[in-house]
């Protein structure tokens, strides 16, 4: 699997996401960030340890299938959106955790050599009432390939820290 640099169409968020908290996830936000570049040979490997299925782990078996060539299994692609979200996107300093996610959705087949990118919508975000210290985030996640077709999606629901909580703290330490 080969990671390239970050290539983004987008205006940059606010820091790095070293840097990042509540505030800076704004409703309406729309990022983009990748990429990485899924090989042959990382579809076969993850195939055969976690998807032991033909259109995964067998180019020549696979050509014969419904999908007419070698896929990378849907948790292989998550995983990869999973990497592009956490590089790029999710703050290193304010997530406290993620309850989970919705609707996730595998549209199109990824196959050896795509180009793996992703674009984030900030849906909507509100400060928690009986943590006020903390807000949710709601994102739309899409996983683009070098077409720009989409080929998964996915609802994400994030805890992040608030900003004046982290000073308040910093303040009386």
């Amino acid at each position: 699997m080969e990671v390239l640099t970050n290539r983004t169409s987008a205006p940059a968020m606010a820091g790095s996401p070293r840097d990042r908290y509540f505030e800076d996830y704004v409703p309406g936000s729309v990022f983009e960030y990748g990429a990485i570049r899924l090989e042959e040979s990382d579809i076969v490997a993850f195939g055969k340890h976690y998807a032991p299925y033909q259109c995964h782990i067998s180019p020549e078996k696979a050509a014969q299938g419904s999908f007419g060539g070698l896929v990378a299994s849907e948790w292989q692609i998550a995983g990869i959106m999973m990497r592009l979200l956490a590089d790029h996107f999710l703050s290193a300093v304010a997530s406290i955790v993620s309850p989970g996610c919705d609707e996730i959705r595998f549209l199109r087949p990824v196959r050896p050599g795509d180009l793996l990118s992703i674009r984030v919508t900030v849906l909507r975000s509100r400060r928690s009432n009986s943590k006020p210290e903390q807000g949710v985030v709601w994102d739309r996640v899409e996983l683009l390939n070098q077409y720009r077709e989409v080929v998964l999606t996915l609802t994400t629901i994030d805890m992040l820290r608030c900003r004046a909580a982290a000073s308040t703290s910093s303040e009386g330490a």
